[in-house]
Formats: C-alpha cells, sequence, structure tokens
C-alpha cells in the first residue's frame, strides 16, 4: 500500500499550482480540508495552512487501474456527498477500483494501494478461478454469494472487483491422441457433458484437444492408451460393477481380453484394472499345445479340463486359461523310432475302444499329436546291437529278464530294459580292463569281459546252478543270472591274505616271491628271499580238470605257505655254516624232493588244482638275528683284513726297493751338482771383484757430479724466485691502481647521475608550478585578476588564499614596483595576520 506523502507548506504565502497539481488547505478556523486544484495562483490566508502539495493527479492510461482505499461518496449522479460541516463524506474501511478517466486527485483521507496497474489479459485456453470474498450482483445479474468460485475463461480481458479475488491460474490441459484426462469433482456438479457427478467421483475426458477443467473439477493424471497389435492383447480387471466403452456389462472382478479386433488403441476405463499385456500364442504347423481351464465359446471357464490345440493357429490365452508343458513340437517318429503310449482316461480311436492303463506303441515313420486322454510314456529307437553287444530285457508281464544278443531291437510295449548289478569289486575291475573310458556303465547293456591269453574266467548261472568256463583269449558275455567268479589271491612280501582281487586266472608260465623265516640246528634264524616259477597245466578237453582250477581260491597262498613248509624242515636240520655254503642245493632238495636214484626232481605239482612249480631261486639270504649278523659281519671283515694286509706287504717292500735305488740316483747326481757349484762359485767371485772396482769408480764421479748439480740448481732457484717476486709486486700495484681508478670513476658517474635527477626534478618542479600557475590563471581570466587587483586588502587576501597564493605579483615589466613596503607580504607573509597588509599592484 502506498500513500502520498504529507508535505509541510512552506514560509511563502503564494503558491503557484500547475496544471493536473492539486494541495490539501486545511482551515484551522473549522479544522476542515478541502482541496484546491490548479492551474491557479493560491494565496494563503492567516487561517489557513497547506498540509499536502502542490502533487501530480493520478493519472490512469488506458487498459490500468488503481486501487483507492477509504474512497469519497458520490450520489447517484456520480457528484460528492459533503456533510454538515463542508467535509468530503469518505467510506472508511471500502475499496474502490478506478480504471482509464481523466487525472484525479485524491481527496484528504483518501489512499492509492501501490502502482498503477495494467489490466490482466486472460489468454486462449486459460482462465482465473475466482471467489466472491463479499455479496453482489454481477454484471450479467448473477447474484454471488461469499465463497462462490467460478471461471472467467479468455481470450478476455479481466476487470477487477473489490468484491472478488483472484485464486489461480488455470491453463488447459491439452489431450493428445491416444490419450484421456482423469478427473475427479471436488463437490457434487455437472461437468462439460452436462452429466452430473458427485463429490469424489471420477470420471476419463477421452476427445483430443485443450481441455480446461471446470471450477469444481481436478486434475488427476494423465492416462495413456496402450496400442494393441494383431500379436499383442490387454488383461483388464473390473474393480466395481460398470458397462464399459464398449458397452458391454462387467461384474466386479471379472476379468477379460481387449484385442485389436475391439479397438486398436484402448484406454482403461476408471474402474478397469490393467492385469499387464497378453501376448499370442502362434502355432504352426508341427506343433500343439495343451490349455489347462479352457474357455468356451459362452465365455464359461471349464475348470479341471484339458483342451487341446494344434497348428496351424494363433490364439490369446484368455484369462485364467495356461499352458501345461508350453508349445510342443509334434511327434516326428522315423523309420527305426516308436512312441509307448498310456491311456489316462477311456476313449476311442477308431473302432478299438481304449481303457484307463492300457499300454501300446506306434511306428513310425510318421507323426503323431496325442489327445489329452493319452500320456506318452517315453519314446523308443530301435537298439542297433553288434555281434558281440547285447540289452537285458525284462517282461514287466511276466518279470522275466531274457538278454538280446547280435541283432538290433526294439522293445514291445510290455517290455522294458533292466539293470543287472554286479559286485563292486567286479565293476572295478571291469571298469579297469576294459579300453574305453566312458564313465559309468551302462547297467542295461549285456556284461562283457575280454578274458586274457592264456587265462581262463568261471561264470555261474545262480538260475541252472552251472558254471561254465572260457579261456582267454576269448569274449565273455553274462546272461541276466549269471555272474563271474572272483579270484582272492594272497600278494606282498612276506604274502598276505586278499591283496590281489581277479576275474580271469592266469595259466603261466609266472613266477612268484615270497619271504620266508627259516632257523638252522644251530638256531640261527635266517631270512630267505625265494622266488618260484610256476604254470597250469591242464586239459581243457576234460571237465573235471578245468574244474579243479577254481578248487583253490588262493592258489598263490597255498602254494607259498606248502612251499616255505618245506624249506624251514629241511633248513631245521642243517647247520648254519653247511646252509651258507649248500643253501641252494638245501633248499631245492627240500621243495622238489629226490627220485630213486637220488637226483632232485623237476617240479613240484599240486594235484588239488594241477599247479607245476617248476623251478625256484634264491634271491637274498639275511641273518635275522642281530648277533648272528654281527659274527657273520667280523668274519667277513677279518678275511677282508687278511687279504688287504698281506697286499700292504707286498706294496711295502717294493716300495722300499724303489726308494733304495732312487737314493743311489740322488747321491750320484749330488756329487756332479756340487761339482759344477764349486765352478759357478768361482766365476761369481771373479765378478763379484770387477763389480766392487766399477762400483767405487762409479760413487766417487756420481757424488761429484751431484755437487755440482746442486749448486747449479740452487743459483737458479734463487734467480727464479727473485723474478717472481718482482712480477708479483707489479702485479699487486697495478691492480689497486685499477681499483682506484674503477672506484673514483664509480663515484663520479654516481655524483653526475645525482645531480642530475635533482636537475631533473627541479626542472619538472619549475614546469608544475609554471603549468599550475598558468592553469589558476586561465581558469580565473582577465576580469576576475583585474577585479582581485581593484578589491581590498582584506579580500585580496582571501582570493589568494582561496588560489592557494601566500604571495602574488602582476605586472607588464614598464611600471615601478616599490618593493620596500611590500617585501613583507610578498616573502613570508601569513594571509589573514593581523598586521594591515600592502595592496599588491597589479597591472596588465
Amino acid at each position: 500500500m502506498s500513500k502520498q506523502p504529507e508535505k509541510t507548506s512552506s514560509d511563502n504565502s503564494v503558491l503557484r499550482i500547475k496544471p493536473y497539481q492539486y494541495i490539501h488547505v486545511t482551515d484551522n478556523n473549522s479544522n476542515v480540508a478541502r482541496i484546491e486544484v490548479g492551474p491557479q495562483t493560491f494565496t494563503r490566508q492567516e487561517h489557513e495552512k497547506v498540509t499536502l502539495g502542490p502533487v501530480d493527479m493520478l493519472k490512469i492510461p488506458p487498459r490500468h487501474y488503481v486501487k483507492i482505499i477509504n474512497p469519497v461518496t458520490r450520489n447517484d449522479k456520480g457528484e460528492l456527498v459533503y456533510d454538515k460541516h463542508k467535509n468530503v463524506k469518505l467510506r472508511y474501511g471500502d475499496e474502490e477500483i478506478r480504471f482509464e478517466q481523466e487525472p484525479f486527485p485524491l481527496y484528504p483521507g483518501e489512499e492509492s494501494v501501490g502502482k498503477v496497474t495494467a489490466l490482466q489479459v486472460v489468454a486462449p485456453n486459460t482462465a482465473l478461478r475466482l471467489r466472491a470474498i463479499r455479496d453482489f450482483v454481477d454484471d450479467n445479474k448473477v447474484k454471488r454469494v461469499s465463497g462462490d468460485e467460478w471461471l472467467f475463461e479468455g481470450p478476455e480481458t479481466y476487470y477487477p472487483r473489490v468484491e472478488v479475488t483472484v485464486v489461480e491460474l488455470i491453463r488447459a490441459r491439452v489431450i493428445k491422441n491416444n490419450e484421456a484426462l482423469k478427473l475427479r469433482a471436488r463437490k457434487a456438479t455437472l461437468d462439460k457433458s452436462k452429466i452430473s457427478r458427485k463429490a469424489g467421483e471420477e470420471w476419463l475426458v477421452r476427445e483430443a484437444g485443450a481441455y480446461l477443467p471446470g471450477v469444481d473439477e481436478e486434475i488427476i493424471d494423465s492416462v495413456q492408451a496402450y496400442v494393441l497389435t494383431e500379436s499383442k492383447a490387454l488383461h483388464l480387471r473390473a474393480r466395481r460393477t460398470f458397462t464399459d466403452q464398449y458397452e458391454k456389462d462387467r461384474q466386479a472382478g471379472e476379468e477379460w481380453l481387449v484385442t485389436c479386433l475391439n479397438n486398436p488403441t484402448h484406454i482403461p476405463d476408471i474402474h478397469e484394472e490393467v492385469i499387464g499385456p497378453v501376448g499370442i500364442t502362434v502355432l504352426n504347423n508341427r506343433q500343439y499345445c495343451y490349455v489347462l481351464d479352457p474357455v468356451d465359446s459362452e465365455g464359461k471357464q471349464l475348470l479341471g479340463q484339458k483342451e487341446l490345440r494344434s497348428g496351424p493357429r494363433y490364439f490369446f490365452l484368455k484369462p485364467h486359461e495356461r499352458l501345461e508343458s508350453g508349445i510342443q513340437n509334434v511327434h516326428i517318429l522315423g523309420e527305426n523310432e516308436a512312441l509307448l503310449l498310456r491311456a489316462k482316461a477311456s476313449f476311442q480311436e477308431g473302432t478299438i475302444t481304449k481303457n484307463p492303463g492300457d499300454r501300446w506303441m506306434i511306428y513310425g515313420p510318421r507323426d503323431y499329436v496325442p489327445p489329452v486322454e493319452v500320456e506318452i510314456v517315453e519314446k523308443r529307437k530301435t537298439i542297433p546291437l553288434d555281434d558281440n553287444e547285447g540289452i537285458y530285457v525284462r517282461d514287466i508281464k511276466t518279470g522275466k529278464v531274457t538278454a538280446k544278443i547280435g541283432s538290433s531291437y526294439m522293445l514291445q510295449s510290455h517290455e522294458e530294459l533292466w539293470e543287472k548289478d554286479l559286485h563292486a569289486a567286479v565293476e572295478e575291475l571291469i571298469s579297469k580292463a576294459s579300453q574305453e573310458k566312458t564313465g559309468a556303465r551302462d547297467k542295461t547293456r549285456v556284461v562283457s569281459y575280454r578274458a586274457p591269453h592264456n587265462s581262463v574266467v568261471q561264470i555261474y548261472d545262480y538260475k541252472d546252478k552251472k558254471s561254465r568256463h572260457i579261456f582267454g583269449p576269448g569274449l565273455v558275455m553274462l546272461g541276466p543270472d549269471e555272474h563271474f567268479t572272483i579270484l582272492s589271491l594272497s600278494g606282498g612280501k612276506p604274502k598276505k591274505a586278499h591283496v590281489i582281487k581277479s576275474i580271469s586266472l592266469f595259466l603261466g608260465p609266472d613266477f612268484m616271491t615270497d619271504v620266508v623265516t627259516v632257523e638252522t640246528s644251530d638256531h640261527a634264524r635266517l631270512a630267505l628271499q625265494l622266488s618260484y616259477n610256476w604254470n597250469f597245466i591242464v586239459d581243457k578237453t576234460k571237465d573235471e580238470e578245468i574244474h579243479k582250477l577254481f578248487q583253490v581260491p588262493d592258489f598263490v597262498g597255498d602254494a607259498c605257505k606248502a612251499v616255505a613248509s618245506r624249506v624251514r624242515g629241511s633248513v631245521a636240520a642243517c647247520r648254519f655254516d653247511d646252509f651258507h655254503r649248500n643253501s641252494a642245493k638245501v633248499i631245492r632238495t627240500a621243495v622238489f624232493g629226490v627220485d630213486e636214484n637220488g637226483k632232485i626232481k623237476k617240479n613240484l605239482v599240486f594235484s588239488a588244482n594241477n599247479l607245476h612249480i617248476t623251478n625256484i631261486d634264491i634271491q637274498s639270504v639275511e641273518p635275522v638275528d642281530s648277533r648272528t649278523r654281527d659274527s657273520l659281519q667280523k668274519s667277513v671283515q677279518l678275511a677282508i683284513e687278511i687279504t688287504t694286509n698281506s697286499q700292504e706287504a707286498g706294496a711295502r717292500h717294493e716300495a722300499q726297493r724303489i726308494e733304495q735305488m732312487a737314493k743311489g740316483k740322488l747321491e750320484r747326481q749330488k756329487i756332479t751338482d756340487e761339482a759344477e757349484a764349486e765352478k759357478a762359485k768361482k766365476e761369481l767371485l771373479q765378478l763379484q771383484a770387477k763389480s766392487a772396482a766399477v762400483e767405487s769408480t762409479g760413487q766417487a764421479t756420481a757424488e761429484a757430479k751431484a755437487r755440482a748439480e746442486a749448486a747449479k740448481i740452487e743459483s737458479q732457484a734463487a734467480v727464479t724466485q727473485a723474478t717472481s717476486k718482482a712480477e708479483a709486486a707489479k702485479i699487486q700495484s697495478e691492480q689497486e691502481l685499477n681499483a682506484k681508478k674503477a672506484q673514483d670513476k664509480l663515484e663520479l658517474d654516481h655524483q653526475k647521475k645525482i645531480d642530475f635527477l635533482e636537475i631533473s626534478k627541479a626542472q619538472e618542479l619549475s614546469q608544475i608550478e609554471s603549468s599550475k600557475f598558468a592553469e589558476i590563471v586561465e581558469s580565473i581570466g582577465a576580469s576576475t585578476i583585474k577585479s582581485i587587483a581593484s578589491a581590498g586588502p582584506e579580500l585580496q587576501a582571501k582570493l589568494l588564499q582561496g588560489l592557494g597564493l601566500k604571495s602574488f605579483m602582476i605586472t607588464d615589466g614598464t611600471s615601478p614596483i616599490n618593493l620596500f613596503n611590500t617585501a613583507n607580504g610578498l616573502i613570508g607573509g601569513n594571509v589573514g595576520s593581523s598586521q594591515p597588509k600592502p595592496e599588491l599592484e597589479i597591472d596588465i
């Protein structure tokens, strides 16, 4: 709010009021204020006081307005209303808006709020939301009650009223194609389509273009349309019972699809909930699917049922419909393929009725789509089998298991593959013997084993309680009830039971090694490491002899025990020395025995399994007792020591002989060397005498030459030293002279520069003073200087002081000047002192 400031009246009693100005005048006698408007010349009376003005009148240009507080009261004719004291009546606390008019004054008590303001232009597609703050009737004869709200829509110029306040500026919302506006009613109202809306009700506006919401409408959000294509649909759910935009009644909670056949685009209604887009399901001519809980043509959901849909076709899954196992390909059967089927419900296939649980097969080549009543158990192929391959097949009706070997085979509907389990040891041995590293064994395949060369394998049939034998090299193939006979043999040194597991029995020849501990008759305990050569000799045409091979499960352990027993018995009857000398004969006699002629037999035969021991080798003999071992070592060491001493004595005798021969040669050489030394000594003495003579002569000559050379060197050194001292003194004096000259030159240059600077400074100061004086004189002018010359002393002093001059004289050089009386004023005089100042004589 702006209020014109009050201005105190001037001391002048006459005021000139310009056009479009006014003043406020207060009569002090009656205390009545009035207004005086220009143009006029106002003469103030003694009892009057000007309280405001002169000030400019308020000017309101076109399309502007101003708000006035406490406006004056006018009658119906527009004339001012006065009270009984001739004061203009004011509407205190009220406001008035004045628009374009002639300039007007403000009467005493009136105030203008703010500046003159331009009228607000409401643009197209915009509106002002107005609210009545008091009851009134507008220009359209509509009665407005305080609190009412309405819109002032553009394009229009808004003329404000004191009864109305602007709440906000509302802009129209542009609704694009495939878009809608979601509105909500603030209170019960009629929308622009003249539809009654309740407070809080929501609805959509779908018409494209600019939409200006009503005064009781609120924009919640914009809703985008979903674009529907041939491969995309929209899954919707009804929040409440209503009629959709396609004039179809929907129940609360109902779900349905909207496709491009209904509308290319769909804007969800206010009561529709979008579950999500649904893609099309496409089946080509080689695909099919099962639809669970299908919807029939009447829209009814068939819960718990299943429907087969085969291609080529495409469709959208209705709400709550789902695919079982997704889209499946049509089963294409080749010539060697078939499908095993099982009926899940009764149905008619041609003229044949299938009951639940029936199993049958269909064979290729063909393609097949199973109906909903049929379950595909598995897809079967003809199993190709070589002459040495086979499978185990079990009849599920009778339970009988057979082996199909040597030709390709297709399982029948009442047959299945049977898995044959083997002992863990057999599994391990077969996997080691197999050359193919293919991981776990296929248990449905016939178990095969390649018997090595010169070996035999025993297979036992637990059903027929018979065994059969296969000699290697050969291929063993087990029947459903047949199993291998596992050999558990001893191994290690000494032999331990159940170390070696084997399926095949090697017939030899081979060898085995064992450690046997024996004790002689003189109680010497020895550890013998023996190696036996063995083989099996069997007549393959006689079954009883073949059966003997597997009569002894651990032939290695039994044979080693039997041989060790014979060796221990034979060694126990011998002394250690005898056994040590004849160990091989003792052991071979003990193992093989002797014939009628007293000769050692060639082999040892075990009749239980036809095992022949053909040879025995003694690899090592070591005493077990430590004392015996030490004694044996001492005897060996003693024998070695005797041999060593004898060899040492022979070597010593030979060395002494060689030493005597060397001494004789040395003595002869020594005598020869002494003679030669005497000769050399004689020659040495002669040379020493000659050397002494030469040495004495040379020493004297050298001493004389040295003294002469020393004297010469001393004299040359003295001369050189004196010359050097003279040169040094000369150089020092020259340097001192040069330093003095340089110093004097520097001082002279420094003094010259200082003098030059002082001269330059003085010149510049004089130039500055002269320039300053010239500029002062020029700024004062000739007339001013003339006035100074004609002025009195006191004024001259003030003027000079103002000019910054302590003394000043102007002359043309031709008039004489009395310097005796003016010297005190010109030199050292103080401007403004109490002593009288002489007059300045100025001659221009």
